[in-house]
């Protein structure tokens, strides 16, 4: 438990798996959590279900199946499964033959905010478990993008990268020369929170960055405050502009561990963000917002995946950090974390094939694997 990339994300929580609107009544998709293949499938009521992703006859991956109904049938012989994962038909059977006692696995699985949540944990608390609380996301006054997107790296860069606003040279390019100043920060248990003043120093503002942050089109010089919270096991941040009453956009974020060494993630995000005074202007601003984020995050993710692999090249993690900051959120996700435990190396050999399960919308037939998601996903709602 020493080295925080040798630690897995509890399971006991709520993760997003999928975003709800690419998966319509009578389609199934295949997802993952820590090298656990689980097929979602949304039953013609429009009900999502999650399952194990394999068939109790042959391991044949039930995200290549067809929907019929609320039942998930296997594509090879189908076997039909209901959402809590017992086996309802086996077709060539008669009803004195002999079946199997079980089925597979069923998830607890809850759609908010536009994304399918699991519960990969214990399924008894799942009830007592909460989802994330997104206020902005349900106002008014706010538009939400929602981000999906897979980053080859640990979970736990996701967070440092987030929390740690003094790389801000790595974005020199689109944002200027920022100043962060971190004005506090507190410590519990289970969460960091930092507070950040930024000032623009000089250099060439992207002008997204500007409408992003609420001063216009022709930007200004006033100073925002960010404040990030990484709350176990999701990160939050919101930037409030100078003077104003409220943030001019707020970002949730959780990264999902894909494989079973978790050295890749599946980030999801909900960025919310102010609509202003003049009617339409951020329907018109939305493209060129969007291209700003992707840029932004192409950045961070190349620094993050270059940590990844030199973490893998060292065979351990020999960076010096200094700022105390992420000295605390590592301890938090230490802490909180569990042990990936021995069979993670042999489970990591395959988790490749698993996560390329089929995904797509089978309405008669059985058919090959289609290709996986895209690695970004940014609708306009």
């Amino acid at each position: 438990m020493n080295d925080l990339r040798r630690v897995g994300a509890n399971p006991d929580f709520w993760y997003p798996v999928a975003v709800s609107r690419r998966l319509r009544p009578g389609c199934v998709s295949g997802t993952a959590f820590a090298g656990e293949r689980i097929a979602l499938y949304r039953g013609q009521s429009g009900v999502v279900h999650a399952l194990e992703d394999r068939c109790a006859h042959r391991q044949v991956p039930l995200s290549m199946g067809v929907v019929e109904g609320e039942a998930l049938l296997c594509c090879y012989h189908a076997w039909a499964y209901r959402g809590d994962g017992r086996i309802s038909r086996i077709p060539y059977l008669s009803k004195g033959d002999g079946r199997p006692p079980r089925g597979v696995r069923a998830y607890p699985v809850r759609e908010a905010y536009g994304l399918v949540f699991v519960f990969p944990g214990d399924p008894e608390r799942a009830a007592v478990t909460a989802l994330p609380e997104l206020p902005a996301f349900g106002s008014p006054k706010y538009k939400t993008m929602t981000f999906s997107r897979a980053v080859r790296c640990h979970y736990s860069f996701m967070h440092e990268n987030l929390l740690d606003m003094n790389h801000q040279f790595l974005h020199r390019g689109v944002v200027g020369k920022l100043r962060p100043e971190l004005l506090e920060y507190r410590t519990s248990a289970r969460s960091v929170e930092a507070r950040y003043l930024f000032t623009h120093a000089g250099g060439k503002r992207n002008r997204s960055a500007s409408l992003l942050a609420a001063e216009g089109i022709g930007g200004s010089d006033s100073r925002d405050v960010m404040t990030i919270r990484t709350e176990y096991p999701y990160q939050t941040l919101d930037l409030v502009p100078e003077n104003a009453e409220r943030p001019a956009y707020c970002l949730w974020a959780a990264y999902v561990p894909q494989d079973a060494e978790q050295r890749t993630c599946h980030a999801y995000g909900l960025l919310m963000i102010e609509k202003p005074g003049i009617p339409g202007a951020l329907h018109l601003a939305w493209p060129f917002i969007r291209r700003f984020t992707e840029r932004v995050f192409s950045e961070d993710r190349m620094a993050v995946e270059a940590e990844q692999r030199a973490w893998e090249e060292q065979g351990e993690d020999r960076n010096h950090e200094v700022f105390p900051l992420i000295l605390d959120v590592r301890e938090v996700l230490r802490t909180n974390g569990v042990s990936l435990g021995p069979g993670a190396a042999a489970c990591s050999s395959t988790s490749g094939e698993a996560l390329a399960s089929a995904s797509g919308c089978h309405a008669a037939e059985p058919a090959a694997p289609a290709s996986p998601e895209p690695p970004v996903e940014l609708p306009d709602g």
